[in-house]
């Protein structure tokens, strides 16, 4: 016999999440990074539909919506950690992982939110293996029209159009951890050591393990970057039902970023690559 499940006793609607963004300050013509967790809201009528719909109608047809949509599947198998894979194992990923596609590739532990805008009409998708982006809206394809293969994350990335565009990052339920855009300072502050990755890609419709370079990127160190920028006035902070929104300029958070990343870890440029 199942246990009986608590009964819904709030919710929150479309109406309402839209008001609360009015509220914190997104508008008609914004450029939004977005960062959510559907489940941080509690019970949402409609679910991430709901959400995206309410997003799209904030910033309306003149503004742009950003989110990331990386396949952490398909990347370098010596590297995977939660879980870690058997050693003799490793050369079977590298032949057999199906080669990235915009439409078919899953995403891993990103959400119903961005599936939801990734099936969206008029989307656009930037060309990483890993790192890719979904992007709606006035802006999308200057956003995603161009992401280099080797670190990707850094100034040919949807997130440096971003700053270039004075756009803004939102947070909705979620941390500092899941916000892509300060991955850009941290190459900016150059405290992070060169990596070899791998991919699986489609090059003249031939599928192959491909290798690139990246920094060894962390974002477990953007929470106290997060505190700092919240210190310094530069986030905005509303409710929509059960989950904390944030909102800052996408450039000035970046900006302060690297010289937080570059003052309290100095010494991290001088750590020895890692290469498999």
């Amino acid at each position: 016999m199942k246990t009986p499940q608590k009964a819904i006793s709030q919710l929150i609607t479309q109406k309402e999440i839209l008001e609360e963004l009015k509220e914190l300050g997104v508008g008609a013509g914004m450029i939004l990074e977005v960062h959510a967790s559907l489940s941080a809201f509690g019970y949402v009528c409609g679910g991430a539909q709901t959400v995206v719909n309410a997003l799209i109608e904030a910033v309306g047809y003149s503004g742009t919506l950003l989110m990331a949509m990386q396949c952490s599947d398909n990347t370098e198998p010596s590297a995977w950690e939660n879980p870690p894979i058997e050693r003799h194992l490793i050369k079977a990923v590298r032949e057999q992982m199906p080669a990235f596609n915009k439409k078919e590739s899953d995403t891993r532990g990103m959400g119903a939110i961005v599936e939801n805008l990734r099936r969206r009409e008029g989307i656009v998708i930037s060309h990483h293996p890993n790192c890719a982006y979904v992007a709606w809206g006035k802006y999308a394809k200057l956003l995603c029209n161009h992401q280099s293969l080797h670190f990707p994350l850094s100034e040919e990335s949807p997130a440096a159009r971003l700053y270039e565009l004075k756009g803004s990052v939102l947070l909705m339920g979620v941390d500092y951890t899941r916000c892509t855009a300060l991955h850009l300072a941290e190459y900016r502050s150059e405290i992070r050591p060169v990596i070899l990755r791998g991919a699986a890609v489609e090059l003249e419709g031939k599928r192959m393990w491909k290798k690139y370079l990246d920094l060894d990127i962390d974002s477990e160190i953007f929470n106290k970057a997060g505190k700092r920028l919240e210190e310094k006035g530069f986030v905005k902070k509303g409710k929509a039902g059960m989950a904390d929104l944030k909102l800052f300029k996408a450039d000035a958070a970046i900006d302060e970023a690297v010289r937080y990343f570059a003052k309290e870890h100095p010494y991290a440029r001088y750590l020895q690559p890692t290469l498999f």
